[in-house]
C-alpha cells in the first residue's frame, strides 16, 4: 500500500523556487471534510518543525448525508482559503506543495468542481481513497510514536479510518462513512438503529478478538478536542496533547460531561477550538462505542496524523528508523548552542556515572544533553526557566508526559535551578526519576563550566564513580581548568550522589 501511495502523491509545481532560506520547506494542504488546513514544514525530514499552521472550517461534508453534495457556501469558503494558502506558500518560498483531499471531495457529487477550481489556483490535488487515508494516518502515528502497537482511529468530518499497527508496520486498514459530520444525521434517525449500523460496520474488521485489549490511538481534531476537555477535567498539569493517555472509561465520562456543559462553559477549556464544539457530542459518542467494542486497554492521543504520514512515507527506511526525540532535540539544540556538535560528546561525558539508569532513561538523558546549551542567550536570572520551558513544552514526539518532566527538570537544574523540583513539577514523573534528572542536570552543569561549552576539554577529561568517590580525571595542562567554580560544581554533584569529589591529574 505504501508503494502505491508514493507513486500517487501529488505535487504542485506552480510555486516558484527561491532558495534563500537554506533548507527544504514543504507545504501540505489538507482538504478535509470539516476543515481545510495549510501546514508548512522545515527541518530534518524525519521530524520537520512546523513553520506555519492555519485552518479554515469550510465544512465541505456538512450536507453530504442529506444532499450528497458540497454546499455552495462551503465551496466558496474552501476556494477562498485555498487561494490564501497558495499565496502564503509563494511568500514563504516553499519548495513544494503536497495537496490531498479526503472523504467529502471523493464522495460529493460536485467534488470534481472543487478539484477543477483547485487546479486553476495551482494545486495538483490527490484524492485519497479510504484505505489510503487510513494508511497515512497510521504512518503518522508510527512516525510520532515508533513503539506504537494497537488500533489507530482517524476521525474526520466525512469518514472514520481504522488501522492495525505493530512494530512499525501497518497491518490492516479500513474506512467507514462515520465522519463526525455524518454521525449527527445518523443519530437523528434513532440511537438503536445507529448502534446496530455501527456494529455491523465494525464487524467487517474481524477485530472482535484480534484487537482486544490493545491501545486505541486517537487522530483527528474532534478527538483531540475531547482530550483537551479531559485534560481540563482531570487537572492534568502538562498542556501537551501528544501522547496524552486516558483510561477507556473516560470516553463514556466525556459523553456524560458534554451533556452537562453548554457552549459558554466549553469556551473556557484551554486549547479547545470553538469551531469543534458543535461536533463534540457526536465525536464522544462514537469514541465511547469504539473503545467498548474493541475492549481497548487505553486511549492515546496522537498529534501526528495523515499529513505527517505523508511526509514519513517518503523517507528512507534508515531515516525512518532514527529516534524522533533525539533527532528533534539535536536539531533544536544545534540551532541555539554556542558551539554546535558538542551534544553527543556531552552525553558521552556524563553517561558512565549514570550507567545504572534504566534503559528507557538513556535517551531522555541524551535528549537533555542535546539541549544542553539552549538557554545561554537568556537573561542569567531566567536561564533555568528558559531551559525548563524548552524541555517541558517543546514540540517533541516520541516522549511521554513523565519523560517530559524529567527532560524539563534536567535542563532547569543545568541552567541554575538548583536541586529543587521545578515549580509545579514532580506530578507525573516518580520521585526517583525526578531526583535522577536533577543529577543529570548537575552533571551537565559541571561539564559546561569545566569546558566552557567547547570540545577539547571534554575529550581530554573523564568523570567516573570509583567506590565512594566521584573522580574527575584531567589530562596534561588542562588541569588549570579546575578552578574554584568547577570544584564547587564537582562537589555539588558528588554530594547529591552521596559520593566524595576527587580530582586527579594525569
Amino acid at each position: 500500500m505504501t508503494d502505491v501511495l508514493q507513486q500517487k502523491a501529488g505535487l504542485s509545481h506552480s510555486v516558484p523556487v527561491r532558495k534563500k532560506h537554506g533548507s527544504q520547506r514543504t507545504a501540505i494542504v489538507d482538504i478535509g471534510s470539516n476543515s481545510i488546513r495549510l501546514v508548512v514544514y522545515q527541518g530534518p525530514v524525519r521530524v520537520p518543525a512546523i513553520l506555519f499552521n492555519e485552518k479554515v472550517m469550510a465544512g465541505l461534508g456538512k450536507e453530504l448525508s442529506t444532499t450528497g453534495a458540497i454546499a455552495k457556501d462551503s465551496m466558496m469558503l474552501a476556494l477562498r482559503g485555498l487561494k490564501r494558502f497558495h499565496r502564503l506558500c509563494m511568500e514563504m518560498e516553499v519548495d513544494s506543495i503536497k495537496c490531498f483531499a479526503t472523504a467529502a471531495v471523493r464522495d460529493a457529487s460536485n467534488g470534481k468542481d472543487l478539484l477543477k477550481a483547485a487546479r486553476t489556483i495551482g494545486y495538483d490535488v490527490q484524492v485519497l481513497q479510504g484505505e489510503e487515508e487510513a494508511e497515512l494516518a497510521a504512518l503518522g502515528v508510527i512516525s510520532g510514536m515508533p513503539d506504537a502497537k494497537g488500533i489507530v482511529g482517524d476521525l474526520g468530518g466525512g469518514s472514520l479510518e481504522l488501522a492495525l499497527i505493530d512494530q512499525g508496520e501497518v497491518l490492516e486498514r479500513f474506512s467507514f462513512p462515520l465522519g463526525v459530520l455524518r454521525v449527527a444525521d445518523l443519530r437523528s434517525k434513532g440511537q438503536d438503529k445507529l448502534i446496530r449500523q455501527v456494529r455491523k460496520m465494525l464487524k467487517k474488521t474481524g477485530w472482535e478478538k484480534q484487537a482486544q485489549q490493545l491501545p486505541f490511538y486517537l487522530v483527528g481534531g474532534s478527538w483531540r478536542s475531547l482530550a483537551r476537555l479531559d485534560m481540563f477535567d482531570s487537572h492534568y498539569p502538562l498542556p501537551v496533547i501528544h501522547n496524552y493517555e486516558m483510561e477507556p472509561r473516560r470516553a463514556q465520562r466525556l459523553v456524560s460531561r458534554l451533556a452537562q456543559l453548554n457552549r459558554d462553559k466549553l469556551k473556557n477549556v484551554p486549547g479547545l477550538s470553538t469551531s469543534r464544539i458543535p461536533t463534540l457530542k457526536d465525536a464522544a459518542w462514537l469514541l465511547s462505542m469504539l473503545v467498548r467494542y474493541l475492549n481497548s486497554s487505553k486511549m492515546v492521543v496522537s498529534a501526528y496524523g495523515v499529513r505527517e504520514g505523508l511526509l514519513f512515507q517518503h523517507i528512507s527506511k534508515q531515516e525512518a528508523a532514527r529516534d524522533p526525540l533525539l533527532l528533534g532535540t539535536e536539531d533544536a539544540g544545534a540551532a541555539q548552542s554556542r558551539f554546535p556538535a558538542n551534544s553527543k560528546l556531552l552525553g558521552k561525558w556524563i553517561a558512565e556515572i549514570f550507567s545504572d539508569d534504566p534503559p528507557a532513561w538513556h535517551r531522555i538523558r541524551q535528549a537533555a544533553c542535546n539541549l544542553g546549551d539552549v538557554a545561554w542567550r537568556a537573561n542569567p536570572n531566567f536561564r533555568a526557566e528558559r531551559g525548563l520551558e524548552i524541555g517541558l513544552h517543546g514540540n517533541w514526539v516520541g516522549i511521554s508526559g513523565p519523560e517530559r518532566e524529567m527532560l524539563g527538570q534536567a535542563l532547569y537544574t543545568s541552567f541554575g535551578g538548583g536541586t529543587h523540583v521545578f515549580p509545579g513539577g514532580g506530578k507525573l514523573a516518580s520521585e526517583a526519576a525526578t531526583q535522577r534528572a536533577i543529577s543529570w542536570g548537575l552533571a551537565m552543569r559541571l561539564a559546561q563550566r569545566l569546558s566552557g561549552g567547547t570540545r577539547n576539554p571534554l575529550e581530554q577529561t573523564h568523570i567516573r564513580k570509583t567506590g565512594k568517590k566521584l573522580e574527575l580525571t584531567i589530562a596534561g595542562d588542562l588541569v588549570n581548568l579546575y578552578g574554584d567554580a568547577v570544584a564547587k560544581r564537582h562537589g555539588h554533584l558528588a554530594n547529591v550522589m552521596g559520593l566524595e569529589p576527587v580530582m586527579t591529574a594525569e
